[in-house]
């Protein structure tokens, strides 16, 4: 009760803010070594136990950081349980991953390395291979005064992760440029802000800024669309990917509590909710107004909205 009663109060919050949603910055700060050496470990399958996977390998910088798949394959062809989201202005999410295990992106990348699901290796093995090879250990000695450590892996991923932004033309919009996007992407967002859309998806990511309960307004859609997960992996080692939050907390208030993803590239990172089960932004739209909001949307509504989200994709520039 106290949760949904803060989520009513986040939402009139929302209505009655100025700037409910911020543009991205034109620029973040990082350490322009440091992510080189982050990029160069993204793109390397040394990460992983058999040398296969890489975090491109699932989060392809291609298609807007994520593979389009319901789930992820890792080594040894494994299938995933969870969808993949993207990585693309990550470094504004509140906290990382579906459940929000974890605070920052250097805390993050500690989990797919070890999944035996996804990469299988592990920090200790991991270090010795990359000490040598002579570009690695030469590299993080020369940045880190302790060299190469679980944290400095990390840390040098998340400095190049801090330099995939997506500024698009709705950021220019923000900005004062009413040209920037279509009467219809007008239309759409101002339905986005109207029905209340906004109240969970707001911010500089528009999204990635706290907690949700999936279903707060209607159960019996939540359900179903969790219900339909039917993929023989889901309960591997006692986790259930459908719980969210409360397999890191085990607090029976927060079953079904997951961090609001980014509608940033939303376009792009199909198919949708953490268990990949929506295959089209137009259903999404619809299913989430329904289980969230309460709210039957015309198709008129859905399409205005999805016109919008379209204005929130923009291209990635990777450092050289």
């Amino acid at each position: 009760m106290y949760r949904y009663l803060l989520m009513l109060l986040m939402f009139f919050s929302t209505l009655y803010s100025n700037d409910p949603i911020q543009p991205l910055p034109k620029k973040v700060k990082y350490d322009r070594e440091k992510a080189l050496l982050g990029k160069k470990l993204y793109f390397d399958p040394i990460l992983s136990r058999d040398n296969t996977i890489s975090c491109a390998s699932c989060h392809n910088l291609d298609l807007a950081g994520v593979d389009n798949l319901q789930f992820s394959y890792g080594i040894k062809g494994q299938k995933g349980i969870i969808n993949t989201p993207t990585v693309l202005n990550s470094i504004f999410n509140f906290r990382q991953m579906w459940d929000g295990r974890t605070k920052t992106l250097t805390h993050q990348v500690q989990f797919p390395i070890t999944n035996p699901l996804e990469m299988g290796n592990s920090f200790e093995n991991l270090i010795k291979t990359l000490k040598k090879k002579s570009y690695y250990n030469n590299t993080f000695n020369a940045l880190y005064s302790n060299g190469i450590t679980k944290v400095n892996i990390g840390d040098a991923l998340e400095e190049f992760q801090k330099t995939l932004i997506t500024p698009s033309t709705f950021d220019d919009y923000l900005r004062g440029n009413k040209n920037a996007i279509t009467e219809n992407q007008k239309k759409g967002f101002e339905l986005f802000n109207k029905k209340g859309c906004v109240s969970c998806h707001n911010g500089i990511n528009i999204g990635g800024g706290l907690y949700a309960q999936f279903g707060l307004t209607n159960e019996a859609i939540a359900k179903n669309l969790i219900n339909e997960n039917t993929d023989n992996n889901s309960f591997k080692n006692g986790y259930n990917p459908d719980l969210g939050l409360y397999n890191i907390t085990k607090n029976d208030f927060d079953k079904f509590y997951f961090k609001v993803p980014t509608l940033r590239n939303v376009a792009l990172t199909y198919p949708y909710l953490h268990n990949g089960r929506i295959k089209t932004l137009n259903e999404a739209i619809s299913s989430i107004a329904k289980a969230q909001l309460g709210l039957d949307l015309t198709k008129e509504e859905t399409f205005l909205i999805e016109e919008f989200l379209k204005s929130l994709s923009g291209k990635v520039t990777i450092i050289e």
